[in-house]
């Protein structure tokens, strides 16, 4: 394993030392606790400051936990209780169509999947929780891309070509924002082996324009895939999230 980077091993430490002092340590009690040079202590604690993740009280001269860390607990927080929440849903989806449901969330512009239910039969989707792909080349990560205004989507993906996994891969941001549009306007999204070959998925977003929902999804192999078995899993899938984004409003 390399070693860490220094500085961001610095941020960590501080964060770990401030959250065992809830009322606070001034620089010069972070900077002896940390056996840190002064000017370093003072940048470090300074940038976290103007970026929102620690606080300083003006009075006191205390460094406290910001509220910008504040909200990376609540997300890690709302999203394993989403995902626990989410669970009987998956499984009554799943026993419907007895296909693969999943759950996935937005990280930048990835989708990493939170949750997962297995069909009985031996032919699946070889993924796992915890899993993280790019979101243009999956159904659930452009449905989770379509509660995003167009300026977010491009700041995330980037202007460049995308790599691509398969022949159906979308080429680029222009294609990705134009599919965007019809995903919108159709409430589910589709994958069409743009990541895995032979594997259909139909998604949908818990809701329309909420970037912290997560999405939910059901793949299909392209051997078991016909039109019937699409229009009812997007029926079910649409039931599913609005079950769920009720129980979580």
């Amino acid at each position: 394993m390399s070693a860490p980077v220094k500085s961001a091993d610095r941020v960590l430490l501080i964060f770990e030392l401030l959250t065992e002092h809830p009322d606070g340590l001034t620089l010069v009690e972070v900077q002896q606790k940390m056996g840190l040079p002064k000017s370093s202590t003072h940048g470090l604690l300074h940038t976290m400051v103007m970026r929102g993740f620690l606080d300083l009280d003006q009075t006191t001269k205390r460094f406290r936990i910001g509220i910008r860390l504040w909200q990376a607990g609540r997300s890690y927080l709302s999203a394993a209780s989403i995902e626990n929440l989410a669970l009987p849903y998956m499984a009554a989806v799943r026993d419907e169509l007895n296909e693969t449901v999943q759950l996935a969330v937005l990280d930048g512009a990835d989708n990493v999947y939170v949750a997962k239910v297995d069909p009985d039969h031996q032919l699946r989707l070889a993924s796992h929780v915890g899993a993280r792909l790019p979101a243009y080349a999956t159904g659930i990560g452009k449905a989770l891309l379509s509660t995003l205004d167009d300026d977010e989507v491009l700041s995330r993906v980037g202007e460049e070509p995308f790599i691509r996994y398969t022949s159906t891969t979308l080429p680029g941001p222009e294609a990705l924002l134009a599919e965007i549009q019809d995903i919108r306007a159709q409430g589910y999204a589709e994958d069409h082996a743009e990541y895995t070959p032979g594997v259909f998925c139909v998604a949908v977003p818990l809701a329309r324009t909420a970037e912290h929902q997560p999405a939910i999804s059901v793949s299909i192999p392209d051997v078991r895939k016909t039109d019937e078995l699409i229009v009812q899993a997007i029926r079910s899938l649409q039931d599913a999230a609005a079950a769920i984004a009720a129980r979580i409003a």
